[in-house]
């Protein structure tokens, strides 16, 4: 069984860098053919994807967070990692990091339970 955890700090202040692991266990991130992704949910709005690292330790990123975000990893740790430049309260929102299935139709098949991160001074 698959499993993700989030892991970092609940609350940022505005114009920080917000940080956030995923730990993944059953699971190997250099497995063919997954990517392991950052979505997030601000508060009565929809799921917004926000990038996915895949399995050759390439990311990729939404457009619209290109210039402040990018997604590491650890494979020793079997970890990978968000970080968020210049945060403002629109990125108050719960976090998730999730698996996708690139095999057959992509489709997100494990999910984290989400952290509530808030940006506020």
């Amino acid at each position: 069984q698959v499993q993700l955890q989030e892991s970092g700090p609940g609350l940022v202040k505005p114009s920080q860098t917000l940080s956030l692991t995923c730990t993944v266990s059953g699971a190997s991130i250099t497995t063919r053919y997954y990517g392991w992704s950052w979505i997030r949910q601000p508060p009565g709005k929809g799921l917004e994807w926000m990038g996915v690292i895949g399995y050759d330790g390439k990311p990729y990123y939404s457009p619209s967070l290109k210039s402040r975000m990018s997604i590491s990893w650890d494979t020793s740790k079997n970890q990978f990692s968000l970080q968020l430049s210049d945060v403002t309260p629109g990125d108050t929102a719960v976090y998730y990091c999730a698996r996708d299935s690139w095999g057959g139709v992509p489709h997100v098949d494990y999910w984290g339970q989400g952290t509530q991160v808030t940006v506020s001074s």
